[in-house]
C-alpha cells in the first residue's frame, strides 16, 4: 500500500534488519508514512525500496534521534507514532562485565526511549495523540542469565513504560512495550527451542503484527503495559 496523505507517520528505529525491518514493512502495508533510522545502510535500503524517508544513525547518540525526528516534521509535518527498536546489549558473566559495557546497555536499550519521548511528545500533543511502543525482551521480567545486560536495564525500561502511560494518558499519549521471545532472526538451536512451550521461533512478522494493533486506533485504551509476545516462554505472572 502507498502511503497517503494524513496517514500515520511513525518512526521505526533498527529497521535495517530483522524485527524492525519487518515492523517497517508490516507498517508501510498499513499506509503509514515512515521514516526509519539503522547505523549502516539497511534503513536506507529498505526506505529506497519501500518509498519513505530514512535516516543514517545510531539510537545511542542523540543527534542522530532529534535528526531523524526534524526529518519527519520536514517532510510529513509531524510524528504520530514511535517504534523504538533496537539491538543486543553487551553479555558476559554477571561480575565480569565491566562498567563500560552497563553504560553502553544504558544508552542502547533505555535511554534511547526516554530521548524520543522527548523529542516526540510536543508533536503528539499537537496531533491529538499518538503511540510509542518499546521492543523489549522477555527476560526483561523473567531475568535471563544468558543476557544479564538486557534483563536488568529492559526491566527499568519497563518501568519506564508504566511512568511515562500514567504522565501522558490524558494527552491520549500511549505507551507500551512488546516483550519478544526467541524470534526467527535470532540463531536457532534445538537446546532453546525445547524452553519454549509453542516448541518453535516466533516469527518477525508476529511481532510486527503486535505493533501493528500497538500503533493502530484498535489499542487507544491500552497503555502502560509489558506484553509478552514469546510462545508461552515466561512463567511470571
Amino acid at each position: 500500500m502507498t502511503a497517503v496523505p494524513d496517514a500515520p507517520v511513525t518512526l521505526v528505529t533498527a529497521a535495517g534488519s530483522g524485527m524492525g525491518e519487518a515492523i517497517a514493512r508490516r507498517l508501510h502495508g498499513e499506509g503509514h508514512r515512515l521514516v526509519l533510522l539503522s547505523p549502516g545502510g539497511g534503513a536506507a535500503a529498505v526506505a529506497d525500496e519501500l518509498g519513505c524517508a530514512a535516516v543514517t544513525g545510531d539510537v545511542t547518540e542523540p543527534d542522530d534521534l532529534r535528526a531523524m525526528v526534524d526529518r519527519a516534521t520536514e517532510q510529513y509535518g509531524g510524528v504520530d507514532n514511535v517504534v523504538a527498536n533496537t539491538g543486543h546489549p553487551p553479555k558476559g558473566p554477571l561480575l565480569e562485565i565491566p562498567d563500560e559495557d552497563w553504560h553502553a546497555g544504558l544508552d542502547l536499550v533505555l535511554l534511547h526511549v526516554v530521548r524520543l519521548a522527548r523529542l516526540v511528545v510536543p508533536s503528539m500533543r499537537q496531533r491529538g495523540g499518538g503511540s510509542v511502543v518499546a521492543i523489549s525482551t522477555f527476560s526483561a521480567f523473567e531475568p535471563s542469565p544468558s543476557f544479564p545486560v538486557s534483563s536488568v536495564l529492559r526491566a527499568g525500561l519497563g518501568s519506564f513504560v508504566k511512568l511515562f502511560a500514567r504522565e501522558f494518558a490524558a494527552d491520549g499519549i500511549r505507551m507500551n512495550a512488546v516483550l519478544p521471545g526467541f524470534v526467527d532472526s535470532y540463531p536457532e538451536t534445538a537446546e532453546t527451542v525445547a524452553q519454549i512451550p509453542a516448541g518453535r521461533f516466533g516469527r518477525t512478522g508476529e511481532i510486527a503484527d503486535v505493533v501493528r494493533f500497538l500503533v493502530s486506533d484498535e489499542s487507544t485504551y491500552l497503555t502502560g503495559q509489558n506484553i509478552p509476545v514469546d510462545g508461552g516462554l515466561t512463567h511470571a505472572v
